[in-house]
């Protein structure tokens, strides 16, 4: 019997866990305990948090100083060659997506079927229209290449100086286009020139100027429109504003902007075939369903919308 317990004790003290271990548990979670001599230092840990903090603040500055120091000519260049430059550089080697992958097919399934002259302005490598028998025009030249090898009927050109006879189209898409143009009265003028009595133009724009990042800058905006304003350039068109929605891609996370921003600005090649193959696929798979209500949507808060909207006979 003295055996047997004997045993016993050694077996329970040889399996005591050693008091001077550097990380102890006694039990649980709730009774763990560190035993590691710099983290039981209060003012290491504080150190450590500093010196974190302090070169996160020197990497951000860093950062800023490098995006001041931007080539001042390209922003100075007129809008119209900074959107050929950037739009030239991005669709060189970007894969066209067909129109059927996005949200705006539905809508625009319903809108192209009774149109059989349809138009599409500035659609690059993502035209939103059925490509074959479709006419696009696009300040691109590589985007008119690659849509004319997939069946379209492309042409070199920009929206305030359209090469058509008046009232040619029974459709005629502009997204994402007009906040791009120095003379915007001049892009409206020229897309109810030549949309039919009746026929419908597709439209969408960023809304509110103080809605405005560096992406704006980027990607070649000259504008955001206040939701009176554009209703006013519609009406003065002879438009009538009869669906919108809220539409748009644009990354919410200022950070995420922020990080797009300073790749296609060190790194542009890479950040594009990132944003090709990568970035634009996620979001297309992820991209919201198009809600279209009838008339016009509350515009407050919302940082782009889109607008189906009918020529006055």
């Amino acid at each position: 019997m003295r055996k047997v317990l004997k045993n016993t004790e050694v077996f329970s003290e040889a399996n005591e866990k050693p008091r001077g271990a550097p990380w102890r548990f006694c039990g649980g979670g709730a009774n763990f305990r560190l035993g590691c001599p710099l983290l039981k230092n209060h003012r290491f840990i504080f150190a450590l948090v500093a010196a974190t903090g302090l070169m996160l603040v020197a990497w951000r500055v860093r950062w800023w100083i490098r995006m001041s120091r931007r080539p001042a000519p390209e922003r100075d260049a007129p809008l119209a060659e900074r959107n050929r430059r950037f739009y030239d550089a991005l669709w060189e080697k970007a894969e066209l997506i067909a129109p059927s992958r996005f949200n705006t097919w539905p809508l625009v399934r319903e809108l192209a079927s009774p149109a059989p002259e349809r138009l599409e302005i500035g659609p690059g490598l993502r035209p939103r229209l059925p490509i074959v028998g479709t006419q696009f025009v696009d300040l691109s030249t590589r985007a008119v290449d690659k849509l004319r090898r997939a069946g379209g009927i492309a042409t070199t050109g920009t929206v305030t100086a359209l090469d058509f006879s008046d009232e040619s189209f029974d459709l005629v898409c502009a997204l994402d286009i007009i906040e791009h143009v120095g003379d915007d009265l001049a892009a409206f003028s020229e897309l109810a020139r030549v949309t039919r009595p009746g026929g419908v133009l597709l439209i969408s724009v960023p809304l509110h100027a103080g809605n405005w990042t560096a992406f704006d800058d980027l990607v070649g905006h000259g504008r955001r429109y206040e939701p009176a304003e554009i209703v006013k350039r519609l009406e003065e068109g002879g438009f009538e504003i009869e669906r919108s929605a809220v539409y748009g891609m644009q990354p919410r996370s200022p950070r995420l902007t922020d990080f797009g921003i300073r790749c296609l600005v060190r790194r542009p090649e890479r950040a594009v075939w990132y944003w090709s193959r990568i970035f634009m696929p996620l979001g297309i798979w992820f991209q919201s369903r198009l809600r279209v209500q009838p008339g016009l949507i509350d515009l407050q808060g919302v940082d782009e919308a889109i607008f189906v909207c009918r020529k006055r006979a």
